[in-house]
């Protein structure tokens, strides 16, 4: 089951458990980057551009479950069912 990246009024449930807030994500990117150097040799990332991201897989950290991973909306996902809650 492919699984997309929650959008900004989205959120990741697993439909096994309930669960709302822990997943294993694996995700592939390809970024071209600015490094800035001082004269000790030390850098610091100063812009990060992502040309290419993959989502590999979501895996529930609590049950395992990576074929259950569904995407909800913010306001209607079941939190009072959702362990922990």
């Amino acid at each position: 089951m492919a699984v997309a990246l929650p959008g900004a009024h989205q959120r990741w449930r697993c439909g096994g458990c309930g669960n709302l807030t822990r997943f294993d994500v694996a995700r592939s990117r390809r970024t071209t980057e600015y490094w800035h150097f001082d004269l000790a040799g030390e850098h610091v990332v100063e812009d990060t551009r992502v040309l290419d991201e993959v989502l590999e897989s979501v895996t529930c950290r609590w049950c395992g479950r990576a074929d259950a991973i569904e995407l909800v909306d913010r306001a209607g996902a079941d939190v009072d069912g959702s362990p922990g809650a």
